[in-house]
């Protein structure tokens, strides 16, 4: 094994062989005289005067680790065996000492083995007893690899040099901070080093002292001189002073404590009234400048009010002018009746005998006009919205699959039946194209014939039978205005194929109808249009009667008139509020914007309960106890600036008169008895019933 790998086991403090003022023995080698005669106090490498150590080495067996210990020459074998007895942690009676194989006794010493004073010996050590006390090497500290001794090497003269053994001492605490610098251009950090000396002990006095630390005072007396001179000079003899520029001062008259206490109170009070009023000032501007803001808030608010109110009238105005939806039908269908009802009073109130009856008549047939006119409006929007519908229904069906990855991204991916659906939507474009020339609008019917001549079933030969009519009359120089209506029919059987799931298999994911009956699971009679609907189609039972949304629509229309798009932006606002309160909020979904007419309308009148105002636009209902969930029973109608104020009420009954409380409390059993008829809210009113109750 080589010497890098031996076993270090020696202290930890650096010591050089040749520094004459040498420290003492090791406490664990007793301290011998110096005499040059005395062999025995020489180390196993040296005299004591040139080295107080040598090294000696141990080979562990059988591992054949090698340790490496100074000891002095003198030791006996004994001793040795102590010492490492105590380092490995077996008993010394079970080490054995060998020397080249021969076994080493224990009253032997290093001389008597032949080690000279500068030489070296090498010893194995075994165990008698393996297997209970087995000799392991020595762990040494991983975070200290000093060795315990080393050797150097010191010239002493031009060519000679001698080899010292220094012993390494491992100190017990930390070395002190003792400052150092860092490098400019590198920012290299360079510290101070510190020496293993050993202190030099103070000399024993024989004497034992004592010493206690005292608190007390330093005085110190010294004179101080003026650095400028200060004197006076009068006239004497032999000397005369000029009184050129001298001053006459005369005293002022004498003012007493009191007086000048006086005339600090007056400074004081004068102090104080300039202060106060600038308090007083700046108090007040602070006032004008928040009623200033406060007017120009209101002023913004009621021009933003006014705003927002001409913005609303102007959209309804749009709405009739260009109506495009149902809702925006039903506000012209209520402005109609609005106007009828309004001229039938003004001919009831000014005309009587043949000229009521004409004049109801005319205003019958103007009534009919009006009908007329926006039933022309109605299949506009109808026809617009039909193709709208056709076009996003083609979309859906030839969008590619996607769907979105782990890492944020979205992947598309075409399937056969989306390319298929593509292909078929881009031909149902094309065949719709208004301004096409002859031999365009032939390939595309030829394109058609060959797309649906892959199924044979009646609808193909259909179509196939009407492009081949078309491809004739071109021929024969058919005008193209009397050639719209066989397109049309071919446009509108195209479509119905497009919409086969046979043909289209993407059309079944979109279709909301299931083209297979066994999936109607469920089915209801309308008794207006005596069709069998899906329950989607029908919309609150109205008594007994059940009718379809279409009828509905219609009985609205020729009928009743009534435009409920008033009290849906009032739901609407209802549901952001009770948002806000709480999520846990149920009733509130359950109503209608029928439901809200009556409750509007035959509950509340159609006004504030506050001021009476009637415009429906600026009218809202919240909750009268806002600690408890809103309900046609716990609400209050009132307009937007009064529900604010209204929502920050802590008790009603304390702000409120007994009068109106009361009436508010007759609206509300109005309404339970109203919506009791309702199963669904029947259940929560009788949940707040037995709360009361309780």
């Amino acid at each position: 094994m080589s010497e890098a790998a031996e076993e270090n086991v020696a202290g930890a403090s650096l010591s050089s062989a040749s520094d004459p003022h040498a420290r003492p023995a090791s406490p664990r080698e007793p301290e011998q005289d110096a005499d040059a005669s005395d062999v025995g106090s020489s180390t196993a490498t040296g005299e004591r005067n040139e080295c107080c150590i040598r090294p000696v080495k141990i080979m562990l067996m059988p591992d054949g680790h090698m340790m490496t210990v100074a000891f002095t020459i003198g030791l006996s074998t004994e001793e040795l065996k102590k010492r490492f007895a105590a380092k490995l942690k077996v008993p010394p009676e079970v080490i054995q000492l060998h020397l080249d194989g021969t076994a080493v006794e224990d009253n032997q010493t290093l001389i008597d083995l032949g080690v000279q004073p500068h030489g070296t010996v090498q010893l194995e050590m075994t165990s008698s007893d393996p297997e209970k006390h087995p000799i392991r090497p020595v762990k040494h500290h991983t975070e200290y690899n000093m060795p315990d001794v080393i050797t150097v090497r010191v010239q002493t003269g031009m060519d000679d040099f001698q080899d010292v053994v220094v012993e390494i001492e491992r100190a017990t605490q930390r070395k002190a901070f003792l400052g150092g610098y860092r490098h400019k251009m590198t920012k290299t950090e360079f510290h101070n080093a510190a020496v293993q000396t050993v202190p030099k002990r103070r000399p024993d006095k024989g004497v034992e002292l004592f010493s206690r630390s005292t608190q007390t005072v330093k005085e110190k007396n010294q004179a101080q001189q003026c650095n400028i001179h200060t004197y006076t000079q009068t006239n004497r003899a032999g000397f005369h002073m000029s009184r050129a520029k001298d001053k006459l001062i005369t005293p002022g008259p004498y003012v007493t404590a009191d007086e000048q206490q006086s005339e600090r109170l007056k400074a004081v009070l004068t102090l104080q009234t300039h202060w106060r009023r600038w308090q007083a000032k700046r108090l007040t501007d602070q006032l004008s400048l928040e009623r200033k803001q406060r007017l120009d808030w209101m002023e913004r608010e009621r021009v933003r009010k006014k705003q927002e109110k001409e913005e609303l009238v102007r959209a309804e105005n749009h709405r009739k002018m260009n109506p495009q939806t149902k809702e925006d039908f039903a506000l012209l269908y209520n402005a109609l009746e609005s106007w009828r009802k309004e001229q039938q009073e003004r001919i009831n109130a000014t005309l009587t005998g043949p000229e009521l009856k004409a004049a109801l008549c005319e205003l019958q047939e103007q009534e009919a006009q009006f009908i007329a006119a926006i039933d022309r409006h109605h299949t506009a929007a109808r026809e617009k919205s039909h193709s709208r519908a056709v076009q996003d229904f083609l979309d859906k069906c030839a969008a590619p699959k996607r769907w979105r990855a782990f890492d944020g991204k979205t992947t598309q991916m075409d399937t056969p039946y989306t390319i298929r659906a593509r292909a078929l939507r881009d031909l149902y474009n094309r065949l719709n194209l208004p301004d096409l020339r002859k031999e365009e609008r032939l390939e595309v019917l030829l394109a058609l014939k060959d797309t649906v001549k892959e199924n044979n079933c009646k609808l193909t030969k259909d179509i196939v039978e009407l492009a081949d009519r078309e491809v004739d009359l071109s021929n024969r120089g058919v005008k193209k205005a009397n050639l719209d209506g066989l397109r049309k029919r071919i446009s509108t059987l195209f479509l119905q194929y497009i919409k086969n799931p046979t043909f289209n298999p993407e059309a079944s994911k979109v279709l909301k109808v299931p083209q297979d009956p066994a999936h109607l699971k469920k089915v209801f009679f309308c008794h207006g249009c005596h069709r069998y609907l899906q329950p989607t189609d029908f919309g609150q039972a109205d008594g007994t009667v059940l009718r379809c949304r279409r009828c509905s629509q219609l009985d609205v229309e020729a009928r009743h008139r009534e435009d409920f798009s008033h009290y849906k932006s009032i739901l609407k606002q209802l549901h952001k509020t009770e948002a806000e309160f709480s999520h846990k909020a149920k009733i509130i979904y359950l109503m209608q914007e029928q439901d809200l007419h009556y409750l509007v309308c035959t509950v509340w009148g159609a006004h504030s309960a506050i001021n009476a105002c009637s415009d429906l636009r600026d009218l809202m209902l919240v909750r009268w106890d806002r600690l408890l969930e809103w309900s046609p029973w716990n609400c209050i109608l009132l307009t937007k600036d009064e529900a604010t104020a209204h929502l920050k009420v802590e008790n009603t009954e304390q702000e409120y008169s007994t009068t109106f409380i009361s009436n508010i409390k007759h609206k509300h059993m109005l309404a339970r008895q109203y919506f009791s008829q309702n199963p669904a809210m029947a259940e929560y009113l009788n949940n707040v019933t037995s709360h009361h109750n309780g």
